[in-house]
Parts: structure tokens; C-alpha cells; sequence
């Protein structure tokens, strides 16, 4: 691996689905530029199995997975974090932990699917959704010219991810 490796932080309240969604797909996506890691406000203890299945099922090594506070990363053996995505809009309203290096943030929020009733293949819909939305949304961050844009641009383009539309770089 050559070149600086960028560390992201993927928060929800609970990382039991889509902070953990955001990890595994950016750790793939990312193909070695990337250091994803995911975290939340409320640790739920236990990833959400319809997140497991799904992420499996799409041939991801899910080994990883665990729900963690986001005490692990604002310490000062934490890694330091150069981006910092809120996934929810209850976590984006809390009071966060101050990150090493004051990495770039963004709102990304996403529809929790661990709150979707129904049957079993309505949950798995829902799992499915947010999937999508999350891959969309890093495959667009991924492709940024990150090294070539000042700051305001980059936090720019990093919100207009979050909601959605994105500009050409």
C-alpha cells in the first residue's frame, strides 16, 4: 500500500447496522486509501443479525463486526480520523467526543432499517435500502479528488454527498 491511507469514522447511535454497513463497504471500496471504522453514541452490544446476513450474503468477511462505543476513537491511542460521517440525525443532534486532529464531518443520514417492521422480507428490504444509499454515497467519496481539493470544497462536496447531490468534481 503506497500513499497516505485516510481513516473515516462511521457513527450511528447504536452501531448495529449502518455504521457497520459503512465500515465493511469502505474498507472494500476503498481499496487501500481507506481505513474505515464504525462506532456509536448508545452501543447496542450485538450487530443486528438482517445487517450480518445481508453483508454476508454479498460476500463480506463480517469478522470485524462488533458494536463499539465512540469512546474507542477519542482517546489518545485512538487512531486519528481525517473524516467523521454521522449516519442518523439523533446522533448528528448529540453532544460528540472531541476527535484527535479535527477531521472533516458530514451528515449522511440514512433511514435506521433496524426500525422497519413487517414481515421478514420487508426487514430484509429495508436492510437491502440502506445498503444502497450507504454504497452510492461512498462510492461517490471514494472518487473525490480528495488530495486535489482545499478544504471548503472537500466539506462541500461531503455534505452535498449526504443529501444526496453530489457535484462534479
Amino acid at each position: 500500500m503506497t500513499g497516505h491511507v485516510y481513516n473515516v469514522l462511521f457513527l450511528c447511535n447504536a452501531n448495529s447496522a449502518r455504521s457497520i454497513m459503512g465500515e465493511a463497504i469502505l474498507n472494500r471500496l476503498g481499496a487501500g486509501r481507506f481505513k474505515a471504522y464504525s462506532a456509536g453514541a448508545n452501543p447496542k452490544g450485538a450487530v443486528n443479525p438482517y445487517a450480518l446476513l445481508l453483508l454476508e450474503g454479498l460476500n463480506y468477511d463480517t469478522a470485524f463486526a462488533r458494536s463499539k462505543s465512540w469512546d474507542e476513537f477519542s482517546g489518545p491511542d485512538a487512531p486519528e480520523m481525517n473524516f467523521v460521517f454521522t449516519l442518523c440525525d439523533s446522533t448528528a443532534n448529540e453532544s460528540c467526543p472531541v476527535w484527535p486532529g479535527h477531521p472533516m464531518t458530514a451528515l449522511w443520514a440514512v433511514p435506521d432499517p433496524s426500525k422497519a417492521g413487517g414481515t421478514d422480507a420487508e426487514q430484509h428490504l429495508a436492510f437491502a435500502e440502506a445498503y444502497r444509499m450507504m454504497s452510492n454515497r461512498i462510492g461517490l467519496f471514494t472518487n473525490l479528488p480528495i488530495h486535489a481539493l482545499d478544504q471548503m470544497a472537500l466539506q462541500q462536496h461531503l455534505e452535498d454527498i449526504g443529501r444526496d447531490q453530489p457535484r462534479a468534481s
